[in-house]
């Protein structure tokens, strides 16, 4: 985003909403507390800020990206320019408004950040100008200046494989066994990739990211306008899957401003790797107040003192587990009783912090 689309969501959260923006799991803005009514001005303000490009293919924009790339000299491409082809592409192609609002196109600059998120069409940088297109298990490796276009011809393949399967498959997982996204039938054609793996590396840490970028988290996902407008100026505001934040354009010396604000700006603070649903008050399935529980003891310990491997923990109101994290990480799972499961163990809410920090750092 523009300095100008950040301010345009901070006065939209402020006066249509309960003045918060959360981060979502696939690196999305997620504006809550809407009032009844204000729909016709929401659309109004992110349109002319140019954040509503297309009402009919708004909801099939699922582009997960790198987010560091081509800042901090990491990285075999930046896709970043990748994603704004790919969402050209998108935009003018009639035909993708079909595609489910949970298919996902996942681009990684070959740092292995992003290609473990699941994504349903994977396009990862491998160097010397090439790109290797994942669908289904299967990849191919063509020539990066035509990744998006075969990113986009992929999931024309999905719709036509899942149209033949009639099961109303959303995304390529759900496809039923004997059908398959046919890539040479929709027109890419390249080398197949023999045993074909993705990358895997970490997320970027909180903290200084490059000469002119920072990275920090949003507390449990939740940005208010007052941190919104904290990251301004910038020369681009990026949101991350890790419901974080990369700015570009920023003096690394902005960090204990941004610290100050709120935002989380070191790998070791004891909110890094912690997140939550919505739960109680706002979501009426939820059975507790999890962000309240969720809200890290300053007076414990933090996990990972010991240098063992800590893991990623989410808060769940109710056994849907609404935006966890992918890969490994400790669930901890409200019950009708007032306590919680910590991996299935059953765990008092009185000893909740000791047990979910021994469960992140005893894998």
């Amino acid at each position: 985003m523009t300095s100008r689309q950040v301010k345009t969501l901070a006065d939209a959260a402020e006066r249509l909403g309960d003045g918060r923006l959360s981060i979502t799991s696939r690196g999305n803005a997620e504006l809550r507390g809407l009032a009844d009514g204000c729909g016709a001005e929401l659309a109004a303000l992110l349109a002319e800020a140019g954040l509503l490009p297309s009402p009919t293919h708004e909801r099939v924009r699922n582009i997960v990206a790198s987010p560091a790339s081509g800042l901090d000299g990491l990285g075999a491409a930046d896709v970043q320019l990748w994603a704004r082809e790919l969402d050209t592409h998108l935009l003018s192609a009639p035909w993708a408004a079909a595609l489910s609002g949970r298919f996902l196109f996942v681009l990684d600059d070959g740092r292995g950040d992003v290609a473990g998120l699941g994504g349903d069409v994977t396009l990862v940088a491998v160097g010397g100008g090439e790109a290797e297109l994942h669908v289904g298990g299967r990849a191919v490796r063509l020539a990066g200046s035509d990744a998006p276009a075969a990113a986009l011809a992929a999931a024309g393949g999905f719709l036509a494989a899942a149209r033949r399967a009639g099961t109303g498959a959303w995304r390529v997982g759900e496809l039923p066994q004997g059908y398959e996204v046919d890539l040479a039938e929709s027109g890419v054609t390249a080398e197949p990739v023999p045993a074909p793996e993705l990358p895997q590396g970490p997320p970027p840490s909180p903290g200084v990211l490059g000469p002119t970028a920072l990275s920090v988290l949003a507390p449990l996902g939740r940005l208010t306008a007052a941190r919104l407008r904290a990251l301004l100026p910038a020369e681009e505001v990026r949101l991350t899957p890790w419901r974080g934040v990369v700015v570009a354009g920023a003096d690394p010396a902005r960090l204990p401003a941004l610290e100050a604000a709120g935002l989380i700006t070191r790998p070791d603070s004891p909110w890094a790797g912690v997140t939550a649903c919505t739960g109680r008050p706002g979501c009426a399935k939820s059975l507790a107040d999890v962000r309240a529980d969720a809200a890290p003891d300053p007076a414990r310990q933090r996990p990972g003192r010991s240098g063992r491997r800590v893991l990623p923990v989410h808060y769940s109101g109710c056994e849907r587990r609404c935006g966890h994290p992918h890969g490994d990480w400790t669930d901890v799972l409200a019950t009708a009783g007032g306590d919680y499961l910590v991996d299935g163990v059953p765990t008092p809410r009185t000893a909740l912090p000791e047990a979910v920090t021994a469960a992140r750092t005893t894998r």
